[in-house]
């Protein structure tokens, strides 16, 4: 992976590159909403789809996948249409001017929780789990309800992490790529229904939608873990059990205990002070990945984070990145009008689309139950390995997820307990839409500073 990422930088391949995007930025371009139409469908959402059936097939290959669709893409929106910010290289810098902070927070916890989860590791604790968790099928579903509850307060990404540490434990590292999908998704779920435990839903908080509104999400959630977790568990327990010496002493190494706990309390610390109290200042500085780093920094005199992980985080950071940036040069500029069934349809453009955009639409128009909408698109990124950040940061810990046919395949249960738990809370509370929308386009939260959920 190494030399082939090498290659990938080599000057002569990307010297044509380079002189197109020049050439591109000096033409007369058109505005975003001038470029062809395929079959009435923009032509950027092509591209995209091209690159996400290229990271669909070639698994083995999906940095070149993913950097070469944002190559190409770029270079259509610089010679073609444009960007919403304005047009050649200048409209270009503006747009990433608006999207660095949610790069940089991406990347910082992509990398930092990588570390974060081999302090736990090396902890002892994960060591210890097995006298927890019963031995039966019902051990690997005890482990998604642990991972489920987590995720209400914490990170999704840090709340998979945690889960995928403890089952290469429990599990030997031999972990069922349904299972593997199954965590993904309790991450997801679990902060469907909290104000602190998803990016959307502190959107929706900021944007002045009450707590209490987005709770009955929860129900869905709940409705969900059930559907996808028992399938998943007896997956998981047929293909290896849990397992662990129960009587052989362990030892816990408590500073490094003491470690994560400080890191995790950083993490909520500052991403609900800062929403709360500064919401607009969240847009222009990564306050997020900065506090997971400078925790882990200051904790380096006590013990040193394994740096050798480093490397692969970071290959495996870029590729997410690349996604990223690709799905935010999408003109989706309208909605369709909000009623439940296309917030269902919204959650399956999730599992391919940066969920953020579609969560700050949604706000602007309003006339959506969100409870419906926070469940949605918080959950319906699990549906695809690369559909949330909590995917690609498992999978860059157990690289036999990075197969999208594997993962629908396996994980099957995963779309199951989506459209189950909608339909559960859709009989339960009823589609209820709000009035009016609590955030006006003149006041609806740019979200720039939170990570893809």
């Amino acid at each position: 992976m190494v030399r082939a990422t090498g290659r990938l930088f080599d000057r002569r391949r990307w010297s044509g590159f380079v002189g197109f995007v020049v050439l591109a930025a000096l033409a007369p371009a058109a505005r975003a909403s001038d470029g062809p139409l395929v079959l009435g469908v923009p032509l950027d959402f092509l591209l995209f789809g091209a690159t996400l059936l290229g990271v669909a097939i070639f698994h083995h290959h999906v940095l070149k996948v993913a950097l070469g669709g944002l190559a190409v893409i770029t270079g259509y929106k610089l010679s073609v249409t444009g960007f919403r910010t304005g047009d050649g290289l200048p409209g270009l810098a503006a747009h990433m001017a608006h999207e660095w902070v949610l790069l940089a927070n991406l990347l910082c916890l992509l990398v930092g929780f990588a570390l974060l989860a081999r302090h736990f590791e090396d902890s002892g604790v994960p060591e210890v789990l097995p006298r927890l968790l019963p031995a039966n099928w019902l051990g690997p579903f005890v482990l998604l309800l642990i991972i489920w509850v987590l995720s209400g307060f914490l990170d999704n990404i840090a709340a998979a992490l945690i889960g995928g540490t403890v089952a290469a434990s429990v599990f030997k590292r031999r972990i069922h790529v349904g299972y593997l999908a199954a965590i993904v998704a309790a991450s997801n779920a679990g902060g469907a229904g909290s104000v602190i435990g998803d990016t959307t839903t502190t959107m929706m908080w900021i944007a002045g939608i009450s707590p209490l509104e987005i709770a009955p999400a929860y129900f869905a959630a709940a409705c969900a873990l059930l559907i996808f977790g028992v399938p998943a568990s007896l997956q998981q327990h047929r293909y290896q059990p849990v397992v662990g010496d129960l009587h052989a002493a362990r030892h816990i190494d408590w500073v490094r205990v003491a470690i994560i706990a400080f890191m995790l309390l950083a993490a909520i610390v500052t991403n609900v002070t800062v929403n709360v109290f500064f919401p607009d200042a969240a847009a222009h500085f990564p306050f997020l990945g900065v506090a997971v780093w400078l925790a882990l920094l200051l904790a380096i005199p006590l013990r040193q984070p394994e740096w050798s992980l480093v490397p692969e985080a970071l290959r495996g950071s870029i590729f997410l990145l690349a996604l990223v940036v690709c799905a935010s040069m999408m003109p989706v500029e309208k909605l369709p009008s909000a009623s439940w069934q296309t917030t269902l349809g919204l959650g399956f453009v999730s599992s391919v689309f940066d969920n953020i955009p579609l969560t700050a639409l949604a706000l602007k128009q309003g006339g959506y139950d969100w409870a419906f909408l926070a469940f949605a698109v918080g959950f319906g990124g699990s549906m695809l390995w690369f559909g949330s950040s909590a995917g690609v940061a498992l999978a860059n810990l157990f690289p036999e997820a990075r197969s999208a046919g594997r993962w629908l395949l396996h994980g099957w249960h995963v779309p199951l307990g989506y459209v189950g738990g909608f339909c559960a809370m859709l009989w339960l509370t009823g589609w209820g839409p709000a009035t009016e929308s609590a955030a006006s386009p003149g006041n609806a939260p740019a979200a720039a500073g939170e990570p893809e959920r």
